[in-house]
């Protein structure tokens, strides 16, 4: 299987999250089912298939998380020379040369982005036009409501 690109804050808030589900959800639930059984007839007992079902959910989730770490690659962005070129984890300022609007965002892997909080997936078409570009070059990106422009204002390694 390929190696999936993870920042370090991604590895480690998927950490965080898969020791949640194994220290603190997982009993809840077994608890949860152990509480239902209790309480006679499993057929007809409504709790007892909610617990069941949440722990489906809570393993699934759990085999997902455990999945992607042991076929992550992570990269920790403040260690990498790229002599000012725009890689995987770099943040990137950039201006919409047509309305003059600047944006900054994040490089990051599939899993990690959010726009809202300006993290933008690796795949994504922005990032793919940006990928090796520098400040002050121009890249047109291929976007569904044509072609837009702009401009790499500034790269950091943060």
């Amino acid at each position: 299987m390929n190696k999936v690109p993870l920042t370090v804050k991604g590895a480690e808030k998927l950490r965080a999250e898969l020791e949640e589900l194994k220290s603190v959800v997982r009993p809840r639930i077994i608890a949860s089912i152990a509480s239902a059984r209790a309480h006679g007839d499993l057929k007809e007992n409504a709790e007892y298939h909610a617990a069941r079902e949440q722990q489906s959910f809570a393993e699934g989730r759990i085999a997902e998380i455990e999945s992607k770490l042991s076929n992550a690659q992570i990269i920790d962005v403040t260690k990498v020379d790229a002599n000012g070129k725009v890689v995987f984890g770099a943040t990137v300022e950039i201006e919409d040369i047509d309305s003059e609007k600047r944006v900054t965002y994040q490089i990051v892997g599939e899993d990690e982005a959010n726009i809202k909080e300006g993290r933008i997936s690796i795949g994504s078409p922005i990032a793919r036009a940006l990928i090796g570009k520098q400040a002050g070059d121009t890249v047109i990106v291929k976007a569904p409501g044509g072609d837009v422009e702009y401009e790499i204002v500034s790269v950091d390694y943060v």
